[in-house]
């Protein structure tokens, strides 16, 4: 059976892992060492490493949504411009949230090999989440 293409891999990390949350599809799209930077500069490794980073946005932002904008592949890599939107309920950057929509611009790189991602480096539009923030 053939390995994922890296851009299915990508397109199932952000609607599997990220907006359904879905913790069996972690071990089918990342690497165990896999390495994560994300958009509000966290650095995390491994599966468990992510999960945590993720849960914490997810206990801000319950709703959290990722929207991949557009898409590039070549080689085992990719490129992602995304979009981040959802209603804040929890605590974001030192500021606690009541509800407020949220959404920020961001961009993600994508390193994979043996079928699974093996490496995340996200950079976030920090400065327009801060003005969405209370």
């Amino acid at each position: 059976m053939a390995s994922p293409a890296t851009p299915d891999l990508v397109r199932r990390f952000y609607t599997d892992a990220w907006n359904r949350w879905d913790d069996d599809a972690v071990p089918e799209l990342l690497a165990e060492d896999f390495v994560f930077r994300g958009s509000l500069g966290d650095e995390t490794r491994g599966h468990d490493g992510w999960r945590g980073y993720r849960d914490r946005i997810r206990a801000a932002v319950p709703d959290f949504h990722n929207e991949i904008v557009e898409l590039v592949a070549e080689d085992g890599r990719a490129a992602a411009r995304l979009w981040y939107s959802g209603h804040l309920h929890g605590t974001l950057l030192g500021r606690r949230g009541n509800g407020e929509p949220i959404g920020y611009g961001g961009a993600a790189f994508f390193t994979a090999a043996g079928g699974l991602l093996t490496i995340a480096w996200v950079l976030g539009d920090l400065e327009t989440l801060r003005r969405c923030l209370p």
